[in-house]
């Protein structure tokens, strides 16, 4: 049984997990979509040095910022680094905020027919000229998946209206045909859960210990490196407002500002996520509380 601790960005996910793989014999399987990206460590909350000593993490560092990721990618490394842990009698713990990481480990992945680049460009100018089109015109022909997706969530909103129109058939069902075909692992999913107002607390003052602790200065060796700030890895919270501060778009209150509001979206999509996918437990991020949980499945601890 694998155990996937999941919850909303600054919710303690990082310390818990580390104290429990302690604890419990195991080691870290990341899912987070940004830490798979080297050099973005502050803006990410990338384990630090000392912690990754302390438990070994496996899916941190794995492609430059410039290089693509997704998630077939993602399930394959995952899997094949929780082959290696197990053969070497020690136990997996999933760690991290994105959602759909969690989802494609556990269920599989559908690939779908290829992707039709003159249909795709046709979607996002639809949705260029009219927010929400794409949303809108998916809950008419899938409402399954569109009540799974955010309507800002463009990436997977062009896909899932690229296969039905390609296939003719919603992508839901070919989602649900796949996971009928097997290949799923079991994971109990433990979601750390905050009030709302706590969590957002925890993150306006995660934002300004990250720049603290010298995210202007990381931002600027990226983009100093020739990266292009348009990049996907560039334009995730954080990397996105401070980069605008670098390139002299907006002052660092302004940056820090939308930083945060920027974050708090995030988080608002990482709980949409878990209550469209009910976790295992909702538990209060305290050790004591998560160890008796994963104490269930594992015993000892």
């Amino acid at each position: 049984m694998l155990i996937a601790l999941v919850g909303a960005t600054a919710s303690g996910k990082t310390e818990i997990a580390i104290e429990m793989a302690q604890r419990f014999g195991a080691e870290i399987v990341g899912a987070d979509s940004r830490q798979v990206y080297r050099r973005l460590d502050i803006g990410s909350a990338k384990p630090t040095a000392a912690q990754r000593s302390a438990v070994p993490h496996h899916l941190i560092d794995v492609v430059e910022p410039d290089q693509h990721f997704d998630c077939a990618r993602y399930r394959e490394l995952a899997l094949a680094a929780i082959d290696d842990i197990h053969r070497r009698g020690r136990r997996v713990l999933v760690v991290g905020g994105t959602g759909l990481y969690v989802s494609v480990l556990a269920r599989g992945l559908f690939a779908g027919p290829p992707r039709d680049a003159a249909l795709r460009a046709r979607l996002i100018a639809e949705e260029n000229e009219a927010a929400g089109s794409l949303h809108r015109r998916l809950a008419a022909v899938d409402p399954v998946a569109a009540a799974r997706l955010h309507a800002r969530d463009q990436v997977r909103l062009v896909r899932a209206l690229e296969v039905f129109e390609i296939t003719g058939r919603p992508i839901s069902e070919w989602q649900a045909e796949h996971a009928r075909r097997g290949g799923q692992l079991a994971v109990h999913v433990i979601a750390l859960d905050l009030p709302r107002d706590e969590l957002y607390a925890r993150i306006d003052a995660r934002c300004r210990e990250m720049v603290h602790a010298g995210l202007i200065e990381e931002v600027r060796a990226l983009l100093d490196s020739g990266l292009d700030p348009e990049l996907p890895s560039l334009r995730s919270p954080g990397y996105a407002e401070i980069g605008a501060h670098v390139r002299g778009l907006c002052s660092l209150g302004e940056a820090l500002t939308q930083m945060s509001q920027a974050t708090r979206r995030l988080a608002k999509r990482q709980l949409t996520w878990m209550r469209g996918h009910p976790p295992a437990a909702y538990i209060v991020p305290t050790s004591d509380a998560v160890a008796a949980e994963i104490a269930k499945l594992w015993g000892g601890g």
